[in-house]
């Protein structure tokens, strides 16, 4: 009687320890089944998150590329300011030094209309006429850079020079002959001056010829500036 209760209850121990195992390997089971989920969200979390890190530094390059070449390009446009500032700082001194050699022209002109007024009441002798003229030839020449021809075809040529600061000896030319009203009149340009139609209509209006030509020389000056280099 005592051999059947000691075996029913080594019986029952061993239900037991099994019933305890079959549990206990269902926990680590689920505990494994569960750490497996845990290690593969933790993975996509991880993926996702070196996804949006690896494309924020990928805009963050781009950024710093489109900074780089703005800088760049601000760079050259302060660059361009400046040769822009010098150009037009040489410009203006040239029109300063036009206009005062244009308030010379028409002062040398002037000063010949007046001695031509003093010359009807009192005629001078033909050799100081002769130099009075050459000084004024040479004022022209070398103070102006305009040069008086007469062409072949009784035409008045005025040559022009000291116009193009880059190159002081190139001729601007403008030729003019009188038409059967007795009006001056532009026959020929070069280089051509889309002003020119203008400045003969105010030519007639005033018949003040060494403003004209003070005008022309203007117009030469500005389409030099215009040119490009």
């Amino acid at each position: 009687m005592a051999n059947v209760k000691g075996e029913d209850e080594i019986a029952f121990f061993e239900r037991e320890i099994e019933e305890f195992c079959t549990e206990l390997q269902s926990i680590v089971s689920e505990q494994i089944t569960q750490s497996q989920a845990l290690r593969d969200s933790c993975r996509e979390f991880i993926k996702a998150l070196s996804e949006k890190w690896s494309k924020k530094l990928k805009e963050m390059d781009l950024m710093i590329d489109k900074i780089q070449e703005y800088s760049n390009e601000m760079l050259q446009l302060s660059q361009c300011i400046s040769e822009n500032e010098g150009h037009l700082t040489e410009i203006k001194s040239m029109l300063n030094q036009e206009k005062q050699q244009n308030k010379d022209l028409t002062n040398s002109v002037q000063e010949l209309k007046e001695q031509m007024k003093k010359e009807t009441s009192n005629p001078k002798s033909i050799e100081e006429r002769k130099e009075q003229l050459c000084k004024l030839k040479t004022f022209y020449e070398e103070r102006l850079g305009l040069e008086i021809r007469r062409t072949h075809h009784e035409q008045l040529q005025f040559v022009f020079r000291h116009i193009d600061h880059k190159d002081p000896d190139k001729p601007y030319m403008c030729t003019f002959s009188i038409n059967e009203q007795g009006d001056y009149e532009v026959t020929s340009c070069n280089p051509p001056l889309d002003c020119i139609a203008e400045l003969q209509l105010k030519l007639r209006e005033t018949n003040n010829f060494s403003v004209m030509v003070a005008n022309i020389r203007k117009a030469f000056i500005a389409l030099s500036c215009k040119q490009p280099a």
